[in-house]
């Protein structure tokens, strides 16, 4: 009881702000009618149940899951069939992800089982260069160097239309399934590898997860060619508050199927694995299946507040301010609305406890947050120029990845791993669900092109922590070069000093 009253309060936090800028913006700027509203306020409750219940879910079953078979898989003598295993595993987890299932359903210009296959594929087989990495201690600044730029290079190929929502699904498919279930997996292939679960090699599974997926449907796009869809999304309001809850009823017993059929294969692996190497004892084998079912009921519930009450009321929102006298009050709004939703991401709490404590508290909690909130509203704000503008998004990503390489030549590779880890951390449920439709509303009622103008801004929100949380680790390193020239100048003065006291003596 304690841990889900720790998570539901983790989870009001995360959502209550939003609601509150929502209310206020319904106010002061676009006007909501009261279906609306109710849809969201419904929406919002929703979300806040199903949060609490799938983060607990996936502490309780996810991380040990994830760490069990790291640990196993690196005791493994052949290496062939490691590989094979955490393909298959990340595919699995990754079909899962509640964040790929919203933006798929986004996408109407490729089927959703291509699309979410085409990301699992990716993401399994940058899960086993993860693996390779790990076992061969190869430098993670090194392998960013190599894939990022290819990245970059094969955006130019692609179908303008379609690189925008390839960048975003980089950042969608780390979301809360996988985050839990990739960290817990390479802090347990480090703890072999390296001896300890803390270090550098714990580090860097999120960000080379987050390539797969931009390359996979990069190609996919290459290869399938697909249409820009124009038709814009249709928003259903309900007119009483029974209609609503029939809405999200409905909707309810949809996503309770496609998540029972998404889980199926996690729930086996799981059977599997332990029919073959009696891992857990009886009473973890309780507590993962008990996470299990929280997982389950809380994504059900999450992704029914999120595409019944959160997606139409952003979409809403955009297109209001965008119809409005003033349509550049998006850039402002879009920021206030961006520094908000970045520090009421539950995952974004235990990124700053992992800074403080690689930093041995040189760097704070509350200025990893801040710096977090500062570079994502911006990103945000720029997303928004986007849309007013049709900029493309691939200047802003050369510039931004560009800044970010750049700098991980001058920081230790842990604060670089921490800082790829946590672009997937920051673009987290709130962005999809809130932020992407968001942009998408105002996008269609200015008449730009929703999948090269909307579609990105995951992305945006991704990229701007590779350069912050590495800045502070540039700055925890000249401040701790600081100390260390201060304590040294006040060594050699005390030592003067006995020296002096010392001649002084030998006088008289």
């Amino acid at each position: 009881m304690k841990g889900l009253r720790e998570k539901s309060n983790e989870s009001v936090g995360s959502i209550l702000p939003v609601f509150m800028i929502v209310l206020f913006i319904s106010i002061s700027i676009v006007p909501l009618g009261s279906g609306i509203l109710t849809m969201f306020l419904f929406g919002t409750i929703f979300l806040m149940i199903g949060m609490a219940l799938f983060t607990l879910g996936a502490e309780m079953s996810m991380q040990p899951l994830g760490e069990g078979i790291g640990i196993r898989i690196s005791k493994a003598k052949r290496l062939w069939l490691p590989l094979i295993c955490i393909f298959i595993l990340g595919a699995l987890i990754t079909v899962a992800e509640p964040d790929l299932q919203v933006l798929a359903g986004q996408i109407p210009a490729v089927p959703n089982p291509v699309l979410i296959l085409s990301v699992a594929a990716g993401v399994g087989v940058f899960l086993m260069i993860a693996l390779l990495r790990t076992v061969f201690r190869w430098r993670l600044t090194a392998l960013l160097w190599i894939f990022y730029p290819a990245v970059i290079l094969l955006a130019f190929f692609a179908p303008k239309d379609f690189v925008s929502a390839a960048f975003d699904s980089g950042g969608v498919t780390t979301g809360p399934i996988t985050v839990p279930f990739i960290m817990a997996l390479g802090a347990g292939m480090a703890s072999v590898v390296s001896g300890g679960r803390n270090g550098e090699g714990g580090f860097g599974l999120i960000s080379l997860c987050s390539i797969g997926p931009v390359l996979s449907v990069l190609i996919l796009s290459i290869c399938f060619r697909p249409g820009a869809s124009s038709a814009p999304n249709a928003i259903h309001e309900a007119s009483t508050t029974k209609e609503a809850f029939q809405m999200f009823l409905s909707e309810l017993l949809v996503y309770a199927w496609e998540v029972f059929l998404a889980l199926v294969p996690i729930v086996g692996v799981f059977a599997l694995f332990q029919l073959v190497f009696r891992r857990y004892h009886v009473n973890q084998v309780v507590r993962i299946l008990v996470g299990l079912l929280y997982t389950y009921v809380g994504l059900v519930i999450f992704l029914t507040g999120a595409n019944v009450g959160f997606l139409p009321v952003g979409q809403m929102l955009g297109a209001g301010i965008a119809k409005g006298r003033h349509s550049w009050l998006l850039v402002p709004a879009g920021m206030l609305i961006g520094y908000f939703v970045v520090a009421a991401e539950p995952a974004v709490h235990v990124l700053k406890r992992q800074v403080e404590e690689i930093s041995n508290g040189a760097i704070s909690e509350r200025s990893v947050g801040t710096a977090l909130a500062v570079g994502v509203s911006v990103s945000v704000g720029l997303s928004m120029l986007r849309v007013l503008t049709g900029v493309s998004i691939v200047f802003f990503l050369v510039i931004g990845y560009g800044i970010a390489l750049g700098i991980s030549f001058f920081v230790p590779g842990l604060y670089t791993g921490v800082a790829f880890d946590s672009g997937g951390v920051a673009s987290g449920p709130m962005t999809t669900t809130f932020l992407l439709p968001f942009a998408v509303g105002a996008c269609e009622a200015l008449g730009g092109s929703v999948m090269t103008d909307a579609f990105g801004i995951v992305a945006m929100v991704a990229m701007t922590p590779l350069i912050t949380i590495q800045l502070l680790g540039l700055y925890s390193n000249l401040h701790s070069h600081i100390v260390r020239r201060k304590m040294s100048a006040e060594f050699e003065r005390f030592a003067d000093c006995i020296v002096y006291f010392e001649d002084e003596e030998e006088e008289e």
